[in-house]
């Protein structure tokens, strides 16, 4: 059974950076075809793609992160696969960033994803 847990800062100050972690269990990151991405939701809002990073160890994309391009500027997701985990960075936050945060995998480009995190929430607030 594959299962994520996300986790990070709850509350953090305008114009600082947050870091969220996406734990998974049940598979690695790195299994081929992966996406896995991160997707908030502000307070009366919709959900909103963040950004994934892909793993597929025959292309040369293997490793590499894609983002909204709202949010490119502020949004990182790194490569790391010395943990089983996918983090989340994003920098200079303002109360626009306050929102729920998860993390979810997808098997495939365009293919729905079929697990998600719990979410965490993350309040903007001096």
């Amino acid at each position: 059974q594959v299962q994520l847990q996300d986790s990070g800062s709850g509350l953090v100050k305008p114009l600082q950076s947050l870091s969220l972690t996406c734990t998974v269990s049940g598979d690695s990151t790195t299994t081929d075809y992966s996406y896995w991405s991160w997707i908030r939701q502000s307070p009366g809002k919709g959900l909103e793609w963040m950004g994934d990073i892909y793993y597929s160890s025959m292309s040369s994309y293997h490793g590499s992160s894609y983002y909204s391009p709202s949010l490119k500027s502020q949004t990182s997701i790194p490569t790391d696969t010395s943990k089983n985990q996918i983090t989340l960075l994003l920098r200079s936050v303002t109360s626009e960033d306050t929102a729920v945060y998860y993390c979810a995998r997808a098997c495939g480009f365009g293919v729905a994803f079929d697990y998600w995190g719990r979410g965490t929430q993350v309040t903007v607030s001096s």
